[in-house]
């Protein structure tokens, strides 16, 4: 029985009622820019070489109930980049994976992405649009359901549909020491259907999420970052908040080295500590949740944690991409 409202409020939690009104939430993350194709397709192509790679893994509430879990992946690769024109084209993709509760509620999906962008006027903007397509599934784990009538049956636990997105982000750097960006992303923009039932009333709202993120380097080997993150679906939204100081130890190309810490806030729910490495092509991060929600007492404030790693292929024609390109691309 136990095992069986904790997965009942996992997946209603999750999908709502089954019913004309009900709604799916996607997957998130407390790290918003450690892999940004999750948060906006636009920003495939932000990035100084020709591929990266990325990994992130999510474990939420694992003294309330069954864990929460979530995995993901990305890779990007650099199409077209022209110095003179000073634009380019760049493809990604992003998988991930999402299970909760008992019932081993999940929803998988994975999607493709190009995105163009487009440096302007005397070279410090630079304008980024991207589409994105993909397929994902829902489904659950009947087996631990305890009907009322046993001869009762679901006539699906699994639905397949297809999500289509587009997303828009601008970069500026204003002066030697600070830059800024911000984006805008619409996913689910075609309202999938996700029913079990086939009756075609419970679909996958549209999500729009916006991001800003800046650097003020106020010292030749530190860095001040804020960042802040908005996604709204249907009647849910979330807003995080915070800022990062980052400790430049070496930036020459070969020995790149960098630490980062900062606190981010999640609007009447949570405070979390992020921390990251990055040395030569390479960024480790990992973050904590605090829960501060009403859920604290059950979880004794315990939310959740998350770890990520990505991996980049360097430009090997080093800085003569920033003569005709905003300086530096994230």
């Amino acid at each position: 029985m136990k095992q069986l409202l904790i997965g009942l409020i996992g997946l209603i939690g999750l999908i709502g009622p089954i019913g004309s009104k009900a709604c799916a939430q996607d997957l998130h993350f407390t790290m918003l820019d450690l892999d940004p194709l999750l948060f906006n397709p636009a920003y495939s192509g932000f990035f100084d070489g020709t591929a990266r790679f990325g990994a992130m893994y999510r474990n939420q509430w694992a003294t309330v109930s069954t864990p929460f879990q979530t995995f993901s992946a990305t890779a990007e690769v650099s199409l077209m980049r022209s110095i003179r024109q000073r634009n380019g084209l760049s493809a990604g993709l992003w998988v991930s994976s999402d299970r909760a509760g008992a019932l081993d509620y999940g929803a998988t999906s994975a999607s493709a992405i190009l995105s163009y962008y487009q440096a302007l006027g005397e070279g410090n903007d630079l304008l980024s649009l991207a589409a994105e397509a993909g397929v994902g599934q829902v489904g659950f784990n009947s087996e631990n359901i305890v009907l009322a009538d046993a001869a009762e049956t679901f006539n699906r636990e699994k639905a397949l549909y297809p999500t289509f997105g587009a997303g828009v982000a601008w970069f500026r750097q204003w002066s030697e020491t600070v830059y800024s960006k911000m984006g805008f992303s619409l996913r689910n923009i075609n309202e999938p259907d996700i029913s079990y039932l086939g009756m075609s009333d419970t679909r996958l709202s549209r999500k729009w999420n916006l991001y800003g993120r800046a650097e003020w380097r106020f010292h030749p080997q530190w860095g001040l970052l804020p960042v802040a993150g908005y996604q709204h679906q249907k009647k849910f939204s979330e807003l995080v908040y915070g800022c990062d100081v980052k400790w430049y130890v070496d930036e020459r190309p070969r020995k790149y080295l960098a630490f980062g810490a900062g606190l981010l806030g999640r609007h009447g729910d949570a405070l979390a500590v992020n921390l990251s490495v990055e040395w030569l092509a390479w960024i480790f991060a990992f973050s904590y949740d605090a829960n501060l929600s009403r859920l604290a007492e059950a979880s004794h404030t315990i939310g959740s944690f998350e770890v990520g790693v990505v991996y980049m292929i360097r430009n090997n024609k080093g800085d003569r991409r920033h003569e005709a390109l905003p300086c530096p691309i994230i």
